[in-house]
């Protein structure tokens, strides 16, 4: 089934090189549309997901991030529209330079050929990593993870046969409906087939696809995320951000975990920030000083401090210098996203400089690194390694390039 996958899809990657903007992009339309007309068949479908999600114990958080809604259908499809809507990377050539004897060598964007995404919990990746890929000429094969499968299933299905309608390959998508973790491993060493492997979900998954795949990987990291409330913050940004930064959606990676505050102003900030995230059901596990400045603090291990929570549980630490701060953060960060809360240059810009992580922010909450909120349409995941792509990805992220060259007769000597 797998070679027939790859072999399927490695044919559409060539067609898919070929097409146009004008192509991709009412092929685009036509599946937001037909998105948008099938959504109570695919909500449906949802629905038994979501009920077996519920019989095998699966956290509120985790639910939320399979839940299918109306409104996150029409933001799928939505999303579709904002892809078709961008601009073609495809075809821009990036450079080009005369060398001394004559030759013209440029470099010129190319898709990358079929891309591989695995993924846990959320259908509507499904929907964002076609549309990119499409959009950047790719094929691409989707292996979900079992409690969404039958919400891929129907995705899928919607896709294929809106493509047919624009008389497109529908083996520009495919998924892998077997949910056997072997097949996944099977899955993650054909690179025969497959140029490029994205995966999405938790440490577990991410950690699994790195050790196991032969497919050069874009490792898109678990979000640890911090904010650092500095000696000169101004607490009436501080609050709101904090309580958007954790409590807006709590099974997302770019919500913050951990909480670093300053010394100078714990004494002012860590009661009214404990008041608010106690009054929200949020537990707050801090370090032996903070639990002095509030009783709702509970103490906390170092093993609190790395932790990846998606639920209503943060971290807090008391430090007694910016340096401190940072060095804090750097340690137990996943190099996802991190904030400060100050209203002094120095300290910002120290902040930005020093802070080894994809998204640095300044006074703003770290549920912003996301590809809608960048302006990239969507996002095929949140990259936090350094090599090719870090921070959320859209199409320049799922290119290549190649060397164009042109001679009038040149010869080497």
């Amino acid at each position: 089934m797998l070679e027939e996958l790859g072999i399927a899809a490695k044919s559409a990657s060539r067609i898919m090189a070929k097409l146009g903007q004008n192509d991709k992009n009412k092929a685009l339309c036509a599946v937001a549309d037909a998105l948008i007309a099938h959504a109570a068949e695919v909500m449906a479908a949802n629905k038994i997901d979501l009920k077996n999600a519920a019989d095998n114990g699966m956290s509120e958080a985790l639910q939320d991030r399979l839940r299918l809604t109306e409104d996150r259908f029409s933001d799928m499809a939505t999303g579709v529209r904002q892809v078709a809507a961008l601009e073609d990377p495809i075809g821009e050539v990036i450079s080009m330079k005369e060398r001394p004897n004559g030759l013209l060598i440029g470099q010129k964007r190319v898709p990358m050929g079929v891309i591989g995404i695995i993924y846990e919990s959320r259908p509507n990746v499904t929907v964002d990593a076609f549309a990119l890929c499409f959009k950047t000429g790719n094929a691409v094969i989707l292996r979900g993870g079992s409690d969404c499968i039958h919400s891929n299933i129907a995705l899928v299905k919607v896709i294929k046969d809106a493509l047919l309608s624009c008389d497109v390959t529908p083996d520009a998508i495919n998924l892998i409906e077997d949910t056997d973790r072997e097949v996944a491993r099977q899955f993650m060493r054909m690179n025969k087939y497959v140029d490029l492997l994205i995966p999405r979900g938790g440490a577990g998954l991410i950690r699994t696809v790195v050790e196991n795949a032969t497919i050069p990987v874009i490792e898109t990291g678990t979000g640890n995320c911090h904010i650092f409330i500095d000696k000169d913050a101004d607490m009436d940004k501080a609050l709101p951000i904090i309580k958007n930064a954790k409590l807006q959606r709590l099974g997302v990676c770019n919500a913050c975990e951990s909480l670093v505050i300053h010394k100078d102003i714990a004494d002012v900030a860590i009661p009214m920030i404990a008041k608010m995230l106690h009054d929200e059901d949020c537990e707050i596990r801090g370090d032996k000083l903070s639990q002095q400045l509030s009783d709702y603090i509970v103490p906390a291990t170092d093993e609190d401090y790395g932790t990846e929570y998606l639920a209503k549980i943060i971290s807090a630490k008391i430090v007694d210098s910016i340096d401190e701060a940072i060095d804090h953060i750097n340690k137990y960060s996943t190099g996802h996203s991190e904030a400060i809360i100050t209203e002094g240059y120095a300290d910002a810009q120290k902040f930005l400089n020093e802070i080894d992580s994809a998204c640095v922010y300044v006074n703003a909450s770290t549920r912003f690194t996301d590809g809608f909120m960048f302006g990239f349409g969507a996002e095929i995941g949140i990259s936090t390694q350094k090599l090719h792509a870090r921070g959320p990805m859209g199409l320049l992220a799922l290119t290549s390039t190649k060397y164009i060259i042109y001679g009038n007769g040149q010869i080497r000597e």
